[in-house]
């Protein structure tokens, strides 16, 4: 019985992840971003559950990677995707936008942009033994708290930064970035913890610390900024197989 306690936790990612398109696509993207971070709570957790219950199956990897296709593949596209329409229908946002656009919404499309090449992500993770012990390339789940950030910024607009966030063309830039560095060779810790000793986590626990500070300091705005630090602190050196962590099923991708 107990090795399907993993897969129903997956399951209950993939249900967020449904449950999150349904109220994008209603316009209620604050509950969507909610879900989303339900989602990835998840989504650690199924890994974490696998790890300490001692179980692993094929089917397991699998559901997880077509959950995490739901939930942080397609949802963060549909976010880019309403986000996108909204600086359409926003009229003091029109300097930005090409005369066409109030009655062609055809560039609203490129926020599928990130589901596309989020399924190129998760395809490469399952057939990358390089990816054993760390990333190669931004973990879905990282782009999608990115992505799910800004309706709650939007939301909350405690910065002033509407305008910035509903212009049009930062929207398709990042769609454009956080697309490329879902497949970029670029090295990243995997944040697993082995064990609580400060040797070979060193990088984890300063993450972690520095992350929680960003988010109860800035609060949504602080997500960003965290996804950021963690892709800076991966740079100064390759990741090194003793400090990673081994990637199994329900590892977020």
């Amino acid at each position: 019985m107990k090795r399907h306690i993993p897969n129903t936790v997956t399951c209950l990612n993939l249900l967020c992840g449904c449950l999150a398109l349904t109220f994008i696509f209603r316009g209620e993207l604050v509950v969507g971003a909610y879900l989303v971070g339900i989602a990835a709570v998840a989504d650690f957790f199924d890994g974490l559950l696998a790890r300490a219950l001692r179980v692993s199956s094929p089917i397991g990897k699998d559901l997880d990677s077509l959950a995490d296709m739901v939930s942080f593949g397609i949802v963060p596209g549909a976010i880019i995707y309403k986000l996108l329409l909204l600086s359409a229908d926003t009229t003091s946002h029109h300097d930005y936008l090409p005369s066409t656009w109030p009655n062609d919404y055809l560039l609203a499309y490129c926020g599928f942009l990130i589901s596309i090449f989020s399924a190129l992500r998760l395809a490469k993770f399952n057939n990358d033994t390089r990816q054993t012990t760390s990333f190669i390339g931004l973990p879905t789940p990282a782009c999608t708290l990115v992505v799910a950030s800004l309706p709650l910024i939007l939301a909350n607009d405690q910065f002033g930064v509407k305008e910035l966030i509903l212009n049009p063309w930062l929207l398709i830039g990042l769609a454009v970035l956080l697309s490329g560095l879902l497949v970029a060779e670029l090295p990243l810790f995997a944040l697993k913890f082995k064990n609580l000793k400060w040797v070979g986590n060193r990088r984890r626990f300063i993450f972690v610390a520095l992350a929680l500070a960003l988010v109860l300091t800035l609060g949504a705005a602080g997500i960003p900024l965290a996804v950021l630090l963690y892709v800076l602190l991966s740079v100064p050196g390759r990741v090194r197989s003793r400090e990673g962590l081994e990637a199994s099923p329900g590892t977020p991708q």
